[in-house]
């Protein structure tokens, strides 16, 4: 595809990947300016993003995100997801560090789970500040996968016990993987227990991540079985109504709440909400969006300032996280544009 000078010319490849999915993808993307500067950007896809945006590099730069945003070093403003024909969504997720800026843009295609394409397809597009230049683009589906682990492990690392060793993952998929690999950087894990509505994918969960980390990973009958007696709980289905209660929590766990990311949805019930420190990713993106915290305001069991307040707060000393041994922590995790543009700026400007 070519355009007049001053716009873009593409070069257009097909790429099989590993998973059997055929895409059409921009491989390389020039733009030359009237005035004779030329630029290319660099094309970061999948592969690539695995193989450099480690678990390890993407825990500090969770913390970094988090802390910067807190300070206001960073900022986002509220992300826009837009209904589009058939039922699918295009969302648009923008966020400013002070060298570089740039969004998420994905499309959320349910139908496509079971096909040869994802569900969810995109790119964190950046531009540089100085002149706004677009200096890259990297996979964001790949991002996404690591940095919502990631950022849930940099929230355990100062929520949960230091002899924290027992895991209950709820949910075997990639978000299962990328949380059970997370959590291991930061507190010695021992015992896995690990349940999913499809048992098979519970048992291939414990198959495959017992042998990886020679860990001793255990498959359970239900939620309840797995969670009795856990240190740090993930919680990662898209349940549009809660299941983990407050009588099943042992204390001093910790949990990250992750599956779901609306007013109306949460995984958790509102007693198990009113017994805990709640923290957030951010505070104001808590009280527009997390159903986690605004049903059991609405329902009257907690009051707004229920919110202890932001990870980034507490990497900042601003506020105190775990206070001791007996209290259980919970991180809402809504996912947060400031994420996926550091990674982009990791993946893409350094």
């Amino acid at each position: 595809m070519q355009k007049a000078d001053g716009f873009l010319e593409f070069k257009k490849i097909t790429v099989l990947e590993n998973t059997g999915q055929i895409h059409d993808i921009v491989k390389k993307m020039k733009c030359t300016k009237r005035a004779g500067m030329e630029f290319t950007m660099r094309i970061i896809e999948a592969a690539e993003v695995r193989e450099r945006l480690t678990m390890p590099v993407c825990i500090e730069l969770m913390k970094e995100a988090l802390s910067k945003l807190e300070a206001g070093e960073a900022k986002q403003p509220l992300r826009s997801i837009n209904p589009i024909p058939g039922g699918n969504l295009f969302g648009f997720m923008p966020a400013w560090l002070e060298d570089y800026f740039g969004a998420k843009v994905i499309t959320a295609f349910h139908k496509n789970q079971g096909t040869k394409y994802p569900s969810h397809m995109g790119y964190v597009m950046m531009f540089d500040s100085v002149h706004g230049v677009p200096v890259g683009m990297a996979d964001c589906s790949t991002i996404t996968e690591i940095r919502t682990g990631a950022v849930s492990a940099a929230a355990t690392s100062v929520l949960a016990k230091k002899d924290a060793g027992i895991a209950a993952i709820i949910g075997c998929g990639a978000q299962g993987r990328s949380h059970l690999e997370a959590i291991r950087c930061v507190r010695p894990i021992r015992e896995v227990r690990c349940f999913d509505i499809r048992p098979e994918a519970a048992e291939l969960f414990a198959k495959e991540q017992g042998e990886k980390y020679n860990l001793n990973v255990q498959t359970a009958a239900s939620v309840e079985e797995a969670v009795r007696g856990a240190d740090i709980i993930c919680t990662l289905t898209p349940s549009k109504e809660p299941y983990l209660k407050a009588e099943w929590i042992a204390k001093g766990a910790h949990i990250n709440a992750v599956g779901t990311f609306s007013p109306t949805t949460r995984e958790l019930t509102s007693e198990l909400i009113a017994a805990s420190r709640l923290f957030a990713d951010q505070v104001e993106a808590m009280e527009k969006e997390a159903g986690e915290y605004l049903i059991p305001l609405q329902e009257g069991l907690i009051t707004r300032d229920h919110i202890v307040g932001s990870i980034g707060g507490v990497l900042n000393g601003k506020i105190q996280g775990r206070r001791d041994d007996q209290e259980i922590t919970v991180f809402d995790a809504l996912g947060l544009a400031i994420e996926d543009v550091i990674c982009g700026r990791y993946l893409v400007c350094c």
